[in-house]
């Protein structure tokens, strides 16, 4: 039996991956999480030999929590779910050790044989995402041609950058991540000057520009 934990954050879509999973004895279904921190934690206690994530979780993004997993050493696989078929991306995911990366759009029978996959250790891909693993590998400088400034941030400024932009305040912030008002403003400019931004509207549009937060456009702060 593969033990699994599912993170995603829209309740009607993890409930169809469960009920995709459930349709055989095959899968265990340990606990649902709807948020990177979620995530991280579950797999922390649960210890799946299957995390399945969505890339765009709220408070911490699948990639940042596949990195915090992947520090703790856990046997569990990880399988990322994903809208964008982005080269950054999948080169960060492969980088925190992710062993699967499946477009959303080839969810159902391909979800399954992906979760087979790499519960025994393989690699596996959907066909456009090998498509792009294929093109780092033989022209890395063209498939990474627009340098990912995301590339120059620590990981604690990653999730401060997330955080800002799903509009918590400074001190929402500090609350949450156990950390000083002072220390998360020193943060916080350090990140506008790394994204050449001048103020939090600039932070946001780069927040939603690198896929760190799901956003509509409509839905963005006007920069001034």
């Amino acid at each position: 039996m593969i033990r699994v934990v599912i993170a995603e954050d829209h309740n009607l879509v993890r409930a169809g991956i469960r009920a995709l999973l459930e349709r055989t004895a095959e899968f265990q279904v340990l606990g649902e999480a709807s948020d990177g921190h979620e995530a991280v934690e579950l797999t922390r206690l649960l210890k799946p030999d299957v995390l399945i994530m969505d890339i765009m979780m709220p408070h911490l993004n699948g990639i940042q929590a596949a990195g915090q997993i992947n520090a703790l050493k856990l046997p569990t696989k990880i399988l990322l779910l994903s809208m964008h078929l982005d080269a950054v991306f999948v080169h960060q995911a492969l980088q925190q050790g992710v062993r699967g990366y499946i477009l959303k759009s080839s969810l159902s029978d391909e979800l399954i044989q992906a979760v087979r996959a790499v519960a025994v250790g393989k690699t596996y891909l959907s066909a456009p995402v090998s498509e792009v693993v294929v093109e780092l590998a033989v022209r890395p400088e063209t498939a990474l041609r627009k340098a990912d400034p995301l590339d120059a941030l620590s990981p604690r400024e990653k999730e401060i950058l997330q955080l800002i932009a799903e509009e918590y305040t400074s001190a929402e912030i500090a609350q949450r991540l156990f950390l000083s008002v002072k220390t998360v403003e020193k943060h916080r400019a350090s990140l506008m000057e790394k994204l050449r931004v001048r103020n939090i509207a600039g932070l946001v549009r780069a927040a939603v520009k690198y896929h760190l937060v799901d956003l509509d456009e409509k839905d963005l702060p006007p920069e001034h």
